[in-house]
Formats: C-alpha cells, sequence, structure tokens
C-alpha cells in the first residue's frame, strides 16, 4: 500500500521519537471561493492527505483599523483558507512586515515540516523565510504578461525559480519558455474531472436562464478578461443573429461597458462548479473566442477537455497548446480568422447532430487525462525532493539546539 504524503516525521533526536506533522502552504494569486480550477483541484485531493492552509491575496478594506487573518475551513475539501485583511494604504514596505507578521502568527504551534507551494512570485518577499522541506512553483500561466502585472514580479520569480525545488508549468508551451531556467521542471499541463462534466451528456435540467432561448446554441464559460477576444464575439453573433451565444462567468480587469451587446449574446454571470454540467447539457457547440495576444501565448485552456467530456464539439482560436494537443481532434474546431471561427462554428454544429466517430475518439483522448494523474505525478516528484539523500531537515533536540539530518 502507497504510503500517505503526509506522514508523521519522527525526530529521533528525542527520547522516544517526537510524531510530527506536515503541512502544505499554498500562496495563490486565485481566491479559493473565485472559481474552481487548477489550485482547488490540486489542494483538494493534497487536503484529502493531510494539512493544506491556502494562503490568498489580502483584501485591502477602508474599514479596517487593524490587520488581521480571516481564516475558515472549507467544509467540502478540508483545505484551510487564510484570508489576511490589511487597512487600505499601507505602503509595499509596511504591507510585506504585515504579511510577514500575519503569516508567522499562523503557524505558531506548528512545528513540523512545511512544503511551500507557490501559484505566484509576489507571495514570496514575505514568506521566504519560512524553513520549507520543499518548495514548489506551480507556474500555471505567464503572470508578467496579464494586464496590470506589477513589475516586480520578473525579479520575484527569478528569486523563486532559484529558490525552487521542482517547477510545474501549466501547459508545454510555458514549459519550452522556462526549461533552460530550472534543472527540475515539468510540464503538467491542467486536467478534467470526466465523471463530472459527463454527467452533461445524461438527461437532466435546462437552467431557468437559458431554458428559454432557442437552438443552436453556442456558450463559453470562465474569466472574462483581456483574454478574451470581443471583437470576434460580436463578429459571431453578428452574422448569426439565429444563434443563441451563452458566456457564462465574472468579468475581471475590462468593464461590463466593454463587453458587446447583441440581441442573441446572452452574459449569464458566474456559475457554480457544479452546475456547469446543467448548463452544457444544453448546448449545442463550445467556444474558445481568445484573443491571440501576449496574455494567452502560454496558456493551456481546462476548458477543452471539459467541453468535450461533456460531449460538446469545440471551436478555438489557434492558441498554441489547443492546436498541439487537439489539433488533430475532428470535434476541435481551430480557427485562425473570424471567417474560420464562423465555419469552424458550422462544421461543429453537424457533428453535433451526428454520433460519428468523433465521439469514440474524444473517449480514448479523456482516458489518459484527469486531474488524479497529474496530482499523482506532483506527489511524486515531490516526495523525490523530501526523500533524497542530500535534502537536509532542521529539527532541534533537547537543548534546542539546531540539527541537520538527512532525510
Amino acid at each position: 500500500m502507497q504510503h500517505a504524503f503526509f506522514p508523521p516525521v519522527t525526530t529521533s533526536s528525542k527520547k522516544g521519537g517526537d510524531s510530527r506533522e506536515r503541512l502544505l502552504i499554498c500562496f495563490s494569486h486565485l481566491r479559493w471561493d473565485f472559481v474552481l480550477q487548477r489550485p482547488q483541484h490540486l489542494m483538494s485531493r493534497f487536503a484529502a492527505e493531510g494539512n493544506v492552509l491556502f494562503w490568498e491575496e489580502p483584501q485591502m478594506l477602508v474599514e479596517a483599523t487593524e490587520a488581521r487573518l480571516d481564516i475558515r475551513r472549507c467544509a467540502r475539501t478540508g483545505v484551510t483558507v487564510a484570508t489576511p485583511i490589511l487597512p487600505a494604504g499601507l505602503d509595499q514596505i509596511e504591507e510585506r512586515r504585515t504579511l510577514k507578521r500575519l503569516l508567522d502568527a499562523a503557524l505558531v504551534g506548528h512545528d513540523g515540516p512545511v512544503l511551500r507551494w507557490y501559484y505566484t512570485p509576489m507571495m514570496l518577499s514575505f514568506s521566504e523565510h519560512i524553513p520549507a522541506e520543499c518548495v514548489i512553483y506551480d507556474c500555471m500561466d505567464e503572470l508578467a504578461n496579464f494586464k496590470n502585472a506589477p513589475p516586480e514580479l520578473i525579479p520575484l520569480e527569478t528569486r523563486l525559480l532559484e529558490e525552487a525545488d521542482v517547477v510545474f508549468t501549466g501547459g508545454y508551451s510555458l514549459y519550452e519558455a522556462k526549461r533552460e531556467r530550472h534543472p527540475n521542471i515539468h510540464p503538467l499541463p491542467s486536467s478534467v474531472d470526466v465523471a463530472h462534466f459527463r454527467a452533461a451528456r445524461a438527461p437532466g435540467i435546462d437552467p431557468e436562464d437559458q431554458a428559454a432561448l432557442p437552438h443552436p446554441r453556442l456558450g463559453f464559460y470562465g474569466v472574462v478578461d483581456e483574454r478574451m477576444d470581443l471583437d470576434l464575439l460580436a463578429r459571431v453573433a453578428d452574422a448569426r443573429p439565429h444563434w443563441s451565444i451563452m458566456i457564462i462567468g465574472p468579468a475581471v480587469k475590462i468593464s461590463e461597458a466593454d463587453l458587446p451587446r447583441r440581441p442573441n449574446l446572452h452574459y449569464l454571470g458566474r456559475k457554480d462548479y457544479a452546475a456547469l454540467p446543467d448548463y452544457l447539457r444544453g448546448w449545442d457547440v463550445a467556444l474558445m473566442p481568445f484573443a491571440i495576444n501576449e496574455a494567452t501565448r502560454f496558456i493551456s485552456p481546462t476548458k477543452t477537455p471539459e467541453y468535450l467530456a461533456a460531449g460538446c464539439p469545440v471551436v478555438s482560436t489557434a492558441i498554441c497548446d489547443v492546436v498541439r494537443h487537439y489539433g488533430d481532434v475532428e470535434a476541435v474546431k481551430i480557427a485562425d480568422t473570424p471567417d474560420a471561427f464562423i465555419s469552424g462554428c458550422e462544421q461543429a454544429l453537424a457533428l453535433a447532430r451526428e454520433p460519428g466517430s468523433w465521439r469514440a475518439a474524444v473517449e480514448a483522448r479523456l482516458s489518459h487525462i484527469s486531474w488524479d494523474r497529474t496530482y499523482q505525478r506532483m506527489r511524486d516528484l515531490i516526495e523525490e525532493v523530501v526523500t533524497r539523500p542530500r535534502h537536509a531537515v532542521v529539527a532541534l533536540d533537547d537543548g534546542g539546539t539546531a540539527t541537520a539530518a538527512a532525510a
């Protein structure tokens, strides 16, 4: 039987041994309750085996008179979520000092090993003093290319790459861009919970806010930001006014006023992850109308396998990792112009009306990917770091002296 990822660690320097539990601290720029994606899928699996503290970006509140740390436990997963609440107006130095103090206070009483896991280099500056058995950088996006990226992100990432014991990337393009910068880096694209999305293929409800919309229906879900080609969306809606186009998800870093408005464009807002199969059940085709720009240069959209698992043919712009991994799949149409995108939608609608061999090909492709596989691979690579002979674990003996022993 495979041993647990969070086994008690015995310090033999104490009489009779001292069992101490590991703690994984995940520093994330994405909030736990925002949208369910890579961090939530992975941290939920790690939490099934042990203690996970998910550290969110701070909330700056004008009404806050002093800093505090709001801590809650996710009942569904067991992940402990920590949200720093800071008074608005702190300068960068004071903010970093305050976050360091809150982090140190949160770890009071924990005397076991720590794993530090980063989704953003920006959190390194207040956390790198915490001793760690393993430092993990899970680089799911090229954040420096995103809108409003802070200038200090690039030098902090350089520092994180120097300190990290293992690096994961959210796609192959991102891996290719960074593979010369770290000796232990691995491409692990985001995956899919096939069983969850396969529910869209079975009979079920059609949500009230889309039930009255006519077919054919084409839809997108996800964050609506600078990565979406809003002009393309408008052109598709104008070219085919009889198509109902659903957009599900919050608008971030762009104004609601910037969203194109058409009678057949329907913005349904943010939906829970659990509800997505119900919406997909009523779609004929799923869309990925991404802009081709710096923000999308290295993305590897999770939506592709999720849409396919739900039984929807997919139409995407020419995102590099989509072309690389799904360009040979009949159910995925790749388009590099607005006219080609509209044509791809028409071809996808024709596929949706036919069972065809495309469904078997999709099943074969999906059989090789899952979040469980991705998690297991990450887990194994971290254990290789933690258990390698030269890896030292610092412990205190009875006299309080720090000693190092090979793990």
